[in-house]
């Protein structure tokens, strides 16, 4: 089975942080793959953990929107298709552009463009990693975008989308995913926040999300 190695070789300490973390990255790998039935005595073996413990993880997934509930409240690995994608980058489009226009009305912006900035370095850093590091820093930059706004309401929001963002990515595949991770669009956002423009910010946004969904789902 190809989430075995994933899956296997859980310390005692912290089971079902330890639980939750393996099959996130099994799910958001592939090894998992979408569709995929999720059978708790399976599950549990391969862990080696108890089914309660192992129900607390997927309970947190399904949160996530990395599982879903089907019939009889059977979970299996969630599948995005090209309307859910397009709907989620619709969503966290909404969300960047309140945080954008938020930072663009700070008074000094110096310390926002120093962290953007710092944020897009780290994805430079990661060009030549994995397509997971490199999903990682692309993440951080947004996710620190919005952290920066102090908005724990918004940051809280985004976050929720996190994991479906993840699997549109890892999903897409290597070369449709890098296409969203270019440093140059990246530091048209930092420069549009930069010039105090709110309306250049959000539509600065808004097309970056909008030409991220089309190559995802094309």
């Amino acid at each position: 089975m190809a989430a075995t190695a994933t899956l296997l070789g859980l310390e005692k300490k912290s089971l079902r942080e330890q639980a939750l973390a393996a099959l996130r990255t099994a799910i958001t790998s592939g090894a998992l793959e979408p569709g995929r039935h999720l059978v708790e005595t399976e599950l549990s073996e391969m862990l080696q953990i108890s089914r309660g413990t192992l129900r607390e993880a997927l309970r947190q997934l399904e949160q996530e929107g990395l599982v879903s509930a089907g019939a009889r409240g059977r979970l299996s690995v969630r599948h995005l298709d090209a309307k859910e994608i397009r709907d989620i980058y619709s969503v966290r489009a909404a969300l960047e552009s309140l945080a954008a226009r938020t930072l663009c009305e700070l008074p000094d912006r110096q310390h926002v463009i120093g962290s953007l900035r710092a944020a897009i370095q780290a994805m430079e850093a990661a060009t030549h990693g994995t397509l997971e590091e490199r999903v990682e820093s692309d993440l951080e930059f947004h996710r620190t975008m919005c952290r920066l706004t102090g908005n724990e309401t918004l940051l809280h929001s985004w976050e929720s989308l996190e994991g479906s963002i993840r699997m549109s990515i890892m999903f897409a595949g290597l070369e449709k995913g890098v296409r969203n991770m270019s440093v140059d669009r990246h530091n048209d956002i930092v420069a549009a926040i930069e010039t105090g423009d709110a309306t250049l910010a959000r539509n600065t946004i808004r097309e970056h999300m909008d030409s991220a969904a089309a190559v995802l789902v094309a």
